[in-house]
């Protein structure tokens, strides 16, 4: 799963960057798809990227009867 996000990631960003100017033809809400995505469309793709893990991973530690402070570490 983390390959997935982290490609998910790269497309992402990668699109916004390298397609920047033929993107800028399509509109949304008045702006161009291009400074949309650079401004607010990849951050909140960024944000539901984090949210993924983050709940993903408090799955697996549920699965794994892992809790907060278990550990192998005794300071």
């Amino acid at each position: 799963m983390t390959l997935w996000l982290l490609l998910a990631w790269f497309a992402v960003t990668f699109t916004a960057i390298f397609f920047a100017r033929p993107l800028s033809t399509y509109t949304l809400l008045g702006w161009p798809i291009s400074f949309f995505m650079a401004a607010q469309g990849s951050i909140l793709i960024y944000v539901a990227i984090i949210a993924i893990y983050a709940l993903r991973m408090r799955a697996l530690d549920k699965t794994y009867h892992l809790e907060k402070g278990d550990g192998t570490d005794e300071n």
